[in-house]
Order: C-alpha cells, then structure tokens, then sequence
C-alpha cells in the first residue's frame, strides 16, 4: 500500500477533572472524552526518504515541532522503516481550540503507518505509542467514548451518547493548555464533575442526565480571562441547548440539543457571530 486516506476526528470532553498535580509535574485527571463528526483529512503516500508535511491551514507548523511529524519520525526510527511518508493534513478542527485537533492527526498518522507497511501493530501498541506524544493521542488511537485517567493515557472504552446534536462554537481566542494549567487552583473548584452519575447517564443514553452532568474544572478560569467562554455557554442555552459547557482546555464551547432543528437554528445564529461553528453528532466507532 503506497498511499492511504484518513479521518481524525475531533473530541470533546463530557467532564474533566484534574485531581492533583504530581511529583513528575503533570497532573492526575478524571475525564470523561467522546469523539464527534468533525475531522481532518489526513493523506499519506510513500516517498524515497525523510518527512515532508504540508497542509492547508498557515497556522500549522510543518517542521518537527507539529505533533504529526512527530508520530511519522517516531514510527520510522522504531521499526527501521526505510522509506519515507509524505503527510498531507487537511485542517477543518480548529486549531488550539480543546478538541485535541493535533492529537488527533498525530492518532492517524500512527495508525496509517502501521497499516500502510504491515507493522502489525494492535491497538493498544499503537496507544502506548501514541503516550510517547501526546496525552491525548491514545485516545484519539481508540476512538469512540472513553473515560481517561492518570494523566489521561490510562483508557476505559465506555458507550458514547448516541442521541441529540451538538453544536460547537471557537472564538477566536487560542488557549493552550498550559495557559489553562496556569489559571486554575486545585484549592478553590467550586463544582467538580459526578463521573459515576455521568457514566450512569451514558450508560442508560439519557441525554437529559448526560447534560445535566456537564462539568470541566477550567472552565472558570478560562471565564475570568476570556468572557468569551461564558458569552457563547450563555446564548447556547438561550438557543435551546440542554446542557452547555467549554471543551478541554478551551475555549471551545458545545451545546447539546435534543432536537435537529433547535440546534440548526443555534447553528445558524452561532455562525454569524463565530466563524468556526459546526453542527454534528457525536461518533461511536472504532477506526
């Protein structure tokens, strides 16, 4: 196989909850994480040697700092792969946004070069892999809806919610995680995420529970720096959304809707005050 295509889709967190900061200086979280219907498109071919990456967004590197070229670099010394990848990342997930858009385009370069030259490496291989660079790339490896802990490498496969719309709004603040690291106390959360109610939710695919249970502990802090955040929670609300709430580290915010045409009216009114709005479901397979 000289050349594959590949969706890496975006996640949202459901809940997440950071527990401490430990002696290694990363910290313990409790998140609860579901992949969506948004996507790059990912096109991989073979070349004589090295990596070369190219994409269509100018505000992605295409050196050795972009996690992606990382994935190909780290593949090809560990199994002595002789030939090189040419990487080709169409951008649609919003960039620094907490959707794991990197990550997630790291997962697929992962998982097509083991495909691409018969590696024969499973899944959990390629997860403890993908551990090597990023926090967020196993989950992106599996896919689907997971409950993450430890600092987010050790994965549950659990059963996504598979009902409602979500609606996904990025200002066009960035924030990394280190920003959002930097504004929070561990001290002074005042509302941390109930994971077994949570769980419970999903399990029984209540989306009335699921939303209730929203819940990510940087969402204040990021509040206070960019009201931003707070503006789109409130008017997803507004548009009928039954439950609302920022994403990883931020600042996106989605809003999930029971029925399609409240959310494509959301939808509609989000798009004309944020550019980067988009309407899906949530995605519950395995790739």
């Amino acid at each position: 196989m000289d050349e594959l295509r590949l969706k890496a889709r975006a996640k949202i967190n459901l809940s997440l909850d950071v527990l401490n900061k430990r002696d290694d200086g990363y910290h313990n979280v409790e998140m609860i994480m579901q992949q969506i219907e948004l996507y790059d498109e990912i096109y991989l071919k073979k070349i004589d040697k090295g990596i070369k990456l190219k994409t269509n967004s100018r505000f992605l590197p295409t050196d050795e700092s972009n996690i992606a070229y990382k994935a190909a670099d780290l593949m090809i010394k560990r199994y002595n792969i002789s030939s090189g990848i040419y990487i080709y990342i169409k951008k649609s997930i919003p960039i620094a946004a907490g959707l794991a858009g990197g990550s997630t385009d790291a997962a697929a370069v992962i998982k097509g070069i083991n495909k691409m030259f018969d590696l024969g490496l499973t899944l959990k291989d390629m997860m403890n892999l993908g551990a090597f660079i990023g926090a967020d790339v196993p989950f992106c490896i599996l896919g689907g809806c997971a409950l993450a802990e430890g600092i987010g490498e050790i994965l549950t496969p659990i059963k996504g919610f598979k009902k409602g719309w979500i609606v996904l709004s990025k200002p066009s603040v960035s924030v990394s995680t280190a920003q959002a690291y930097n504004n929070l106390n561990l001290k002074n959360i005042k509302r941390r995420p109930n994971t077994k109610a949570l769980l419970r939710a999903l399990k029984e695919n209540n989306i009335y529970d699921v939303s209730k249970e929203l819940c990510n502990v940087f969402e204040e802090g990021i509040q206070k720096k960019y009201p931003v955040v707070k503006v789109i929670k409130n008017k997803m609300l507004q548009y009928g959304a039954l439950g609302s709430i920022m994403s990883g580290s931020g600042p996106s915010v989605f809003g999930i809707f029971k029925d399609y045409d409240k959310a494509k009216s959301a939808y509609e009114k989000l798009k004309l005050l944020y550019k980067q709005t988009f309407l899906v479901s949530s995605y519950n397979g395995r790739q």
